[in-house]
């Protein structure tokens, strides 16, 4: 069995879930068996359920090395853990191996790091170096995208429709501040939230106004690579969506809800296919700008990226356990 072990909730993001499905879905697609384990959080719970997928409720609170053992007696053939929840302290780490499964982490500094089998690092892009691990794995190559955008990808050419999609939680409300900074501007826009968006009100009040027409507003969408499809700017977080929008031929303007998402949105710029606008805190609605060279931006996105992390990754997991 693969364990996939989880934080996701209004105040951490859902971003760990959805890349940790995209990953879950190949390997069951091989034949291994699946089950995650996951903090209380009503909206995870029910996309896991959604997706077919078997879950435990765990608390992420308790001491690490106080619960894993508890978890894995109830577990037959436990072959490969995999933390997708950042920082993995060391008596964590230890308590995982010491059952005898391998131990994969992503995007991982935490003490912990060291023992895993491999510690898979696309997100990370400042300090490589110092990454810990039996096997370290970085590069954009390594990331993890849904394989459907595959259908939909293409070169735009000029700007006509913006996305704003700013994660499942949206934890700091930024898309309000978009929203508001945008709705007075003559463009096409829709702005996607999801399952564990809770700004709902201030959002409403903005969209609102008679003279914004214009803009959508979706709540949720069944499929996130077609919705990218209908555009040619995406106003994104700096997790994996900005990735994905530039998989699909969608240049952005990236804006870091958190700290950490500050080396990723920079080093998105250098890459050629995104525009970074700071960190939330301290945006510069300037970068907003919606000057761009399109053509060029999206061209950039089609040739720098692919969709092979995923089974990349599927393939490491398998061979630790062949």
């Amino acid at each position: 069995m693969f364990v996939f072990c989880i934080e996701s909730s209004h105040s951490r993001g859902m971003g760990h879930l959805y890349r940790s499905l995209t990953l879950a879905e190949e390997l069951r697609r091989r034949g291994r068996d699946i089950h995650f384990l996951v903090n209380d959080h009503a909206s995870t719970l029910n996309v896991l359920q959604s997706r077919g997928f078997e879950s435990t409720i765990y608390d992420p609170s308790a001491p690490d090395g106080s619960w894993e053992a508890a978890f894995t007696e109830k577990v037959q053939q436990l072959e490969v853990w995999i933390n997708d929840r950042l920082d993995t302290a060391f008596a964590h780490a230890e308590a995982v191996m010491s059952t005898g499964a391998r131990l994969v982490t992503f995007d991982d500094r935490g003490d912990g790091a060291e023992l895993a089998d491999i510690n898979i690092g696309a997100l990370v892009f400042d300090n490589t170096a110092q990454l810990k691990g039996r096997e370290v794995r970085t590069g954009i190559e390594y990331m993890i995208l849904n394989p459907e955008i595959e259908r939909y990808r293409r070169a735009r050419t000029r700007l006509g429709s913006i996305l704003v999609t700013l994660g499942g939680a949206d934890t700091h409300g930024v898309t309000v501040r978009v929203a508001r900074w945008l709705r007075n501007k003559p463009l096409k826009l829709t702005i996607v939230t999801g399952p564990a968006f809770q700004h709902r009100e201030e959002l409403d009040a903005i969209l609102s106004e008679p003279s914004l027409a214009h803009i959508e507003h979706l709540d949720g969408v069944p499929s996130m690579a077609w919705e990218m499809s209908r555009h040619e700017l995406a106003i994104t977080g700096g997790g994996l969506t900005p990735f994905e929008a530039a998989a699909s031929g969608l240049p952005s303007i990236v804006i870091a809800n958190e700290l950490f998402e500050i080396p990723v949105g920079r080093a998105l710029e250098e890459l050629g296919f995104s525009r970074f606008a700071g960190h939330h805190r301290s945006l510069d609605l300037g970068k907003l700008s919606v000057d761009l060279p399109i053509d060029v931006m999206s061209r950039t996105a089609l040739s720098r990226t692919n969709l092979d992390g995923y089974s990349r990754i599927a393939n490491l997991l398998e061979s630790l356990v062949q």
